[in-house]
């Protein structure tokens, strides 16, 4: 059985509040690991792309409110 696989066991034999207990944990795992990817890939200039061409769309009036 691979590893994967044992983890899908376990938490499908989880009781009902150890299941809620483990979402909101990875919720949070998950939810830091995207900030701390975003954070990398922000001062690595990976964005700025992005956020110049965000900028130029504004600049021209190109936008919206949401």
């Amino acid at each position: 059985m691979t590893r994967i696989k044992e983890i899908e066991k376990a938490i499908t034999d989880l009781p009902r509040e150890q299941l809620a207990e483990f979402r909101v944990w990875f919720e949070t795992f998950d939810a830091q690991n995207f900030d701390a990817a975003i954070g990398r890939d922000a001062e690595a200039g990976k964005l700025d792309r992005f956020a110049e061409e965000a900028l130029g769309e504004y600049k021209k009036g190109r936008i919206r409110e949401l």
